[in-house]
């Protein structure tokens, strides 16, 4: 059976040393996040995530959701104990303003402990997952009396919410869309259509589910200018704002997954619901990106999550199967032969497993610090670079960790030989599961796009030169440094072929796009792969900082630091050259040949 354990430790050096958590106790919400209490609130969420969640997610791989022949839909029997101990500890009001009754605490903070409990188990955190989408969209948009009505009771986790975007012929094409709204007369709308793929879309886990459905309103334009989004609850208030009749919407079927199968993932049919305009008539698009965001963030911890878990379940078995003996002589002549672990390339998936780890759990935190800084700092300077940094990063926080999240559970499955491909172990349910984060909430295509396309020259490039410029002066402000001198060589190699790469963008793209839609997938790598060699550059330089100030009695620590660090730049960081290599082929073979040749 799968083991888990948050590694708390990690996340406090990326936290507190790396990126200097302390020095922004000046944002609203940080003072109640620091030293001890920020100690304290990670503790506490790993007991969770050990103790309570994790010994959930094999259940629901068994036994799955069942919709009920009223269209209700039960959940695996362990869920709802489970999901009732996280509401009980405040988890999904941790960054929700106090007002609506949140704690306030830092975005980074949460995304650090979301980590740890999609790690434990995934398909159960979608349940509160897309209720922090729907909550990050009304509070947005939404009116006062919108915000009052509906935030505190989600924020409670006695109701939860939806994003509802996908119907069967309309996925990333919006515009297609033909879920319709009637204006009713008292200021609220008629809600017809239906809408699929839509996770956590009915459940027995909450008192009230608050959908947030994309339709097109009466006599609005076609396209994706005529979109509006709509409040439309499972159950409609009463006079008091308790639940009262059920609505028009009905989870019509479950979708049969490849995997996450804890969470129902819904066909969803709206019949005349009553639904509630949130933000602009056809703004539904500007809206829809609210929830989105918040949620192409938290798939790319998704990613994460399951890579370290499945690496950390690959450790344990590597250490415990014992099979042939080390090239360079028996390790445990006491034993019939050696574990595992001696065998380099045993440690090549480990260390590929353990460098990216490290370093995207870095990546993810200094986005989320980001989003703290653009949501919450008085200095619009400040506020400027955030935003710009945190538009550029998303999709590439979404695809590369995404991407990686599947090629790493595959990685960890292929330590333990035929027993990761049996259902004994666990390891194909990792597989399984990290298979839908590069699909959903954009798939990983769409992000590379949306780099490519949008984000790049947004502002006139002003986001991508500014990374351009960070990077580039940590490489010439430590180049005398000689303990520093392997990882600040790598990452200036790395910063070169990502410049070159955006430049041969900017002379190829323009002249035929598909040059750029061809070199997207592998430009969001690049851009990956150096972000997260500037992670372990400044993580290295912080360990080194550390050992020579004599490590408080964690040298262990900063010296695996300084290990792993190395292995990336020496065996994951080259990839530079091939992605710049293939980018730099255009788009005339890949689309040279006619469709009827396929």
């Amino acid at each position: 059976m799968p083991t888990y354990q948050a590694p708390v430790k990690d996340t406090l050096f990326v936290l507190n040393e790396v990126l200097g958590f302390e020095r922004y106790s000046n944002l609203p919400g940080f003072a109640d996040a620091s030293g001890d209490m920020l100690d304290a609130i990670l503790g506490e969420a790993a007991k969770l995530a050990e103790n309570v969640i994790q010994p959930t997610n094999r259940d629901g791989d068994l036994e799955g959701c069942v919709r009920n022949a009223d269209g209700s839909v039960t959940t695996p029997k362990s869920f709802k104990q489970a999901y009732d101990q996280y509401r009980e500890g405040g988890w999904m009001g941790l960054a929700v303003p106090a007002e609506y009754g949140g704690q306030g605490l830092p975005y980074s903070v949460n995304q650090a402990v979301g980590e740890y409990f999609v790690s434990a188990n995934m398909a159960l955190m979608m349940y509160p997952g897309l209720t922090h989408g729907a909550i990050a969209a009304i509070h947005v948009h939404g009116t006062e009396e919108q915000k009052n009505t509906w935030l505190p009771k989600m924020v409670d986790g006695v109701w939860t919410g939806t994003m509802n975007l996908t119907e069967p012929h309309c996925g990333t094409d919006l515009g297609m869309l033909r879920t319709k709204a009637v204006p009713n007369g008292n200021g609220a709308y008629k809600i017809s259509g239906q809408k699929i793929f839509i996770s956590a879309g009915e459940h027995d886990m909450s008192d009230n589910i608050v959908h947030l459905v994309l339709a097109r309103a009466e006599g609005s334009p076609e396209g994706i200018k005529g979109i509006s989004l709509f409040i439309v609850p499972k159950f409609v208030l009463d006079a008091e704002g308790n639940p009262g009749k059920r609505n028009g919407v009905t989870c019509g079927s479950i979708e049969e997954k490849m995997g996450i199968h804890g969470n129902s993932t819904c066909v969803m049919n709206y019949d005349d619901a009553e639904g509630y305009l949130i933000g602009e008539l056809n703004g539904g698009m500007r809206a829809m990106f609210t929830m989105m965001n918040e949620a192409r963030l938290g798939v790319g911890a998704q990613g994460l999550a399951i890579s370290e878990v499945a690496y950390q379940n690959a450790v344990n078995y590597a250490k415990d199967r014992i099979q042939g003996r080390s090239l360079t002589g028996p390790k445990a002549p006491d034993k019939k032969a050696d574990p595992i672990i001696v065998h380099p390339d045993i440690r090549r998936s480990l260390m590929t497993m353990k460098s990216f780890n490290e370093a995207g759990r870095a990546l993810m935190l200094w986005t989320a610090l980001k989003s703290d800084i653009a949501h919450r700092s008085g200095d619009d300077g400040d506020r400027q670079q955030a935003d710009d940094h945190l538009g550029l990063m998303t999709p590439i926080v979404k695809g590369v960790l995404t991407d990686k999240g599947l090629e790493h559970a595959v990685m960890a499955q292929q330590v333990f030989g035929g027993h990761g491909y049996v259902e004994e172990h666990g390891m194909s349910q990792f597989v399984r599961d990290a298979r839908i984060a590069m699909i959903y909430e954009g798939a990983n295509g769409i992000q590379a796009l949306d780099l490519v396309g949008r984000k790049l020259g947004l502002n006139g490039g002003r986001a991508v030169q500014a990374f351009f410029k960070e990077v580039g002066e940590f490489c010439e402000e430590n180049r005398a440094v000689e303990s520093l001198a392997p990882f600040t060589k790598a990452l200036k190699k790395g910063l070169n072929d990502l410049q070159a790469a955006t430049m041969w963008l900017m002379q190829n793209g323009m002249k035929n796009p598909d040059n750029a839609g061809a070199a997207s997938t592998d430009y969001m790598h690049l851009f990956g792969l150096v972000s997260l060699g500037y992670m372990w550059a400044r993580m290295v330089k912080t360990a080194q900082d550390r050992l020579a100030n004599g490590a408080n009695g964690s040298a262990d620590f900063y010296q695996n630091k300084l290990t792993t660090g190395r292995f990336f730049m020496e065996r994951v960081m080259p990839e530079t050259q091939a992605h710049l290599a293939r980018i730099s082929t255009g788009a005339e073979t890949m689309m040279a040949l006619p469709a009827e040749a396929f």
